[in-house]
């Protein structure tokens, strides 16, 4: 490695990006073509920085795998800020299997971060979980270390494990002091207010107040029986069930619980979840079966009884019943919060997050378009999707996940 590419690498590892490009802007060896890429990233052309880096990957070619490896990272780290989520995900292992043999610590580090911030984008928890067991940040530049901490936090606030949190958030701030890169230590910040600001509102017959990420996490882990609205799904004891794939048996039990203790009737039911003011036979008996169904889901935690004009829900043991409404009052709740991480995202990367078909989210970017929350930002076969300022709460609760919240 000449000087002039080791001082690169050591001004972009200090976040001197403007100074570094200049030392290589002129030169188009694999190195410094390697060093613009990242240094393009940093300032924001993300398309330039993943041209870069992919020329420099086949100059380096079979015979400089480490190389080509790194330049590899470095190109899916610019794909995950494109949110590109379908970028191809063999690539990344193939590059972290050859920078594990090769014992470059740092890098398979940065790799193994990537893979678990795709997967927490995707509501993959498990598998992000499963992706940063055991990490390792002895040896590591401090600026890794924070990273890799901050995805531990992320995981944690997806699970509300909030022990796990605290520690994580002390090693994130300890390590992003040390690294000294004001971005770095504004995400660190970022993350912090997200634990005081508000994440829902809590709904029961003597209180209606708002709730901290914190103070959600006691909730949930407490003996009341919790109808969240945030998750869509019901928990008592930490015990969790999900309702989030079936929408109508949620709805009937959050109507119940707003009725909680009394009981609601038939017709109120029909109304609010069938949206049906003048039913029939036909949609009694519909709601005779689908509350057949998920008096059967919720039997462990709580009994439906059947009134003379409606149902009540009964918990088990007694327990007292409250409602967590979410901060967004809107069916789109889930597409808004992964909006709000201010990264433009395109329709298929959205689908593919929301587990959903491009169809049915370009018609949900339509209407909140129409009502001014989200705008589109370039040409229609590039267009990107950002939203309006949702400042003021956290959206964490809203993100989409494809397993229960333990």
């Amino acid at each position: 490695m000449d000087s002039l590419i080791a001082t690169c690498a050591r001004l972009l590892a200090a976040g001197d990006v403007l100074n570094a490009l200049n030392l290589v802007a002129l030169r188009d060896d694999p190195p410094a073509l390697a060093l613009r890429g990242v240094a393009m990233a940093r300032l924001g052309d993300y398309a330039r920085a993943r041209d870069l880096l992919e020329q420099a990957a086949r100059q380096f070619g079979s015979h400089e795998p480490v190389q080509k490896a790194r330049c590899v990272v470095a190109g899916a780290e610019v794909a995950l800020a494109m949110r590109e989520l379908d970028s191809p995900a063999p690539e990344l292992a193939a590059a972290l299997a050859v920078l594990t043999a090769r014992k470059d610590h740092a890098n398979a580090l940065q790799a193994r971060l990537i893979m678990a911030r795709r997967f927490l984008l995707l509501g993959r928890l498990e598998d992000a979980a499963a992706t940063i067991a055991d990490l390792d940040t002895n040896g590591v530049p401090a600026s890794l270390a924070a990273v890799a901490a901050l995805v531990q936090a992320e995981l944690a606030l997806r699970s509300l494990h909030m022990d796990r949190v605290h520690t994580a958030m002390h090693q994130a701030q300890a390590a992003a002091d040390q690294a000294g890169i004001p971005a770095l230590q504004a995400e660190v910040t970022t993350m912090q207010k997200t634990l005081l600001r508000p994440a829902a509102s809590l709904v029961s017959t003597h209180d209606a107040r708002t709730l901290t990420l914190t103070e959600v996490a006691d909730l949930v882990s407490s003996s009341a029986l919790v109808i969240d609205g945030c998750r869509r799904g019901v928990s008592v004891d930490g015990a969790w069930l999900s309702l989030s794939r079936r929408p109508i048996l949620f709805e009937l039990l959050r109507a119940l619980a707003y009725a909680w203790p009394g009981d609601i009737s038939r017709q109120s039911l029909i109304a609010t979840v069938f949206r049906l003011h003048q039913p029939d036979e036909s949609h009694r008996a519909r709601l005779r079966v689908e509350m057949g169904r998920l008096r059967k889901l919720i039997s462990p935690m709580a009994q439906i009884v059947a009134t003379r004009d409606g149902y009540v829900l009964v918990p088990q043991d007694n327990r007292h019943t409250v409602v967590l409404a979410p901060p967004i009052d809107s069916e789109a709740a889930a597409l808004l919060a992964l909006l709000a991480d201010g990264a433009p995202w395109s329709t298929a990367a959205l689908a593919l997050a929301m587990g959903a078909s491009q169809r049915t989210i370009q018609r949900a970017l339509a209407d909140l378009q129409a009502s001014g929350e989200v705008h589109a930002v370039g040409k229609p076969r590039a267009r990107r999707w950002v939203s309006s300022s949702l400042a003021g709460f956290t959206t964490i609760l809203l993100l989409p996940s494809v397993l229960a919240l333990k």
